[in-house]
């Protein structure tokens, strides 16, 4: 029997459907409005985040047939907060990319909280998670922390709230790698910490419970014959089980809105010695997978700026011919910081910038720097992965990065991604691998899919791309780059 995935992102929701091969039989897709009310902020309304979800599962279904299982694959770190008796939620969602609670990050930052808070939850303290946007809604909706106080609320990332309404409030759950995000979980004894409850101001009984990724959510009626929900994982994690990065070294970037890159270090806490996070992979069967993560802010959204903030092109597709044509004697360099820089960098105040204009620059070379940004983005925390993993002891990381996301259809990307690497990059078979990890851990848990080694050999290459820039020039590009991230976070 097929599989649904919900695959709830920052710009759209999606649902497809796969087939018992693994193969996808439906998609559906609906795009929904950001909000943005002040620079630096980003909100989404949860009511679009619901109703997108329900129409495309719907859709999806109507395509598809009876489904016998639901995994749930999710942006991460975006919070939201809801009446436990109507569902209704008591401010916008903020989003993962919101800045707004940078000054509250920086005064816990100045206390000298961080190394603590980096112990426990492999995080550093940034407005990026949620812990301080939780805080942030409860002191500014009026009456929200006496409400909270009172048993009236209920907080999760967009898992949480989807299961929260798949179950038509019956089942309060999230799973480990969305808990790991919050900067409440503590990775090491596996639960939320009651010492970071009270630091950051968020009452522990408005959280939901931690369950295995693969472990029974509920059900849901809301299509018609029950259909258990069995399989949660954050978007990056699910994109790393989709990649069958099941054995400690193997690596994974997923290019969205973001960029994440995340290194499988199994049953290893790595600590990171360059700003990178510690974080849960995944947790079968109750035993916890750790990673190392390294996140960019902008990836696709830099496309998404040439389309709807420069307007140099209409669709994201005319960026390869644009940058193809482009003169080869001109070296633009866009940091695309627009909502600030993240790993290794991690600094929320800094802006984008571009350099080497000259009189004859124009949208072919504008597209092409703002493609190359996210491969200088991709190397930047390769090599900060690379280093941690060797500091801890470990054998050598492989050198294969496996791909996947909407940016990595574009061959020029992903061939300037392999040739700043100077390593080869593999794109899968199945782009879709966010919602295909999702898939897995559903099917997995009913009994209908093989385990984590099966599920490795079904995983089939569709390109390898390899290096082509000769290693002089590689490193003299690279050099620029960073010359370029320095100057940023000076002006910043």
């Amino acid at each position: 029997m097929p599989i649904l995935a919900i695959d709830q992102g920052t710009t759209s929701s999606r649902a497809i459907v796969f087939d018992d091969d693994l193969a996808v039989k439906a998609v559906a897709q609906q795009e929904f409005p950001q909000h943005f009310p002040a620079s630096g902020w980003v909100e989404h309304d949860p009511a679009d985040l619901w109703r997108t979800v329900l129409d495309t599962c719907r859709a999806a279904l109507e395509q598809a047939g009876p489904v016998q299982a639901i995994g749930i694959t999710n942006q991460r770190e975006t919070l939201v907060i809801w009446d436990r008796a109507t569902g209704e939620p008591i401010h916008r969602a903020i989003v993962w990319q919101d800045r707004r609670t940078a000054e509250v990050c920086a005064r816990l930052r100045s206390a000298g909280h961080e190394a603590e808070v980096t112990a426990r939850t492999g995080l550093l303290l940034d407005p990026y998670f949620s812990a301080t946007k939780a805080a942030w809604i409860l002191d500014h909706v009026p009456g929200a922390r006496a409400r909270a106080d009172r048993g009236e609320l209920a907080l999760g990332t967009v898992d949480s709230f989807l299961i929260w309404h798949l179950t038509q409030g019956r089942v309060h759950a999230t799973d480990a790698t969305n808990a790991a995000r919050t900067l409440l979980y503590n990775i090491g004894t596996h639960a939320w910490d009651a010492d970071l409850c009270r630091l950051f101001d968020v009452p522990m009984p408005l959280l939901p419970e931690v369950r295995d990724c693969n472990a029974a959510y509920g059900e849901t009626t809301l299509f018609g014959a029950p259909i258990p929900i069995l399989g949660v994982a954050g978007d990056q994690q699910a994109a790393t089980i989709g990649q069958a990065c099941f054995q400690p070294g193997m690596m994974k970037s997923t290019y969205g809105t973001g960029c994440f890159a995340l290194m499988n270090t199994g049953a290893v806490r790595v600590p990171s010695h360059n700003r990178l996070l510690t974080t849960v992979a995944y947790q079968l069967d109750g035993r916890v997978t750790y990673a190392l993560e390294g996140s960019i802010f902008i990836a696709g959204a830099v496309v998404q700026w040439l389309r709807d903030g420069l307007r140099i092109i209409t669709a994201a597709d005319q960026t390869q011919a644009l940058a193809e044509a482009a003169d080869p004697d001109q070296a633009l360099i866009v940091v695309p910081a627009f909502t600030g820089l993240g790993a290794p960098y991690w600094q929320p105040q800094a802006r984008g910038a571009v350099f080497g204009l000259t009189r004859n620059s124009g949208p072919a070379e504008m597209a092409r720097a703002a493609l190359e940004s996210v491969g200088f983005q991709t190397r930047d925390l390769a090599e900060a992965m690379r280093a941690d993993w060797a500091a801890s002891g470990e054998v050598a990381a492989q050198g294969v990065l496996r791909v996947d996301g909407g940016m990595s259809a574009s061959a020029y990307t992903m061939q300037f991604l392999s040739d700043i690497l100077g390593a080869p990059v593999d794109r899968p078979r199945v782009l879709e691998t966010t919602a295909l990890g999702a898939a897995w851990l559903a099917g997995h848990s009913a009994g209908l899919l093989p385990g984590p080694e099966g599920f490795a050999r079904h995983w089939a290459l569709e390109r390898r791309f390899e290096p082509t820039l000769p290693a002089d020039r590689r490193e003299a590009r690279y050099a620029a780059w960073k010359r370029a991230v320095a100057a940023t976070i000076a002006a910043a």
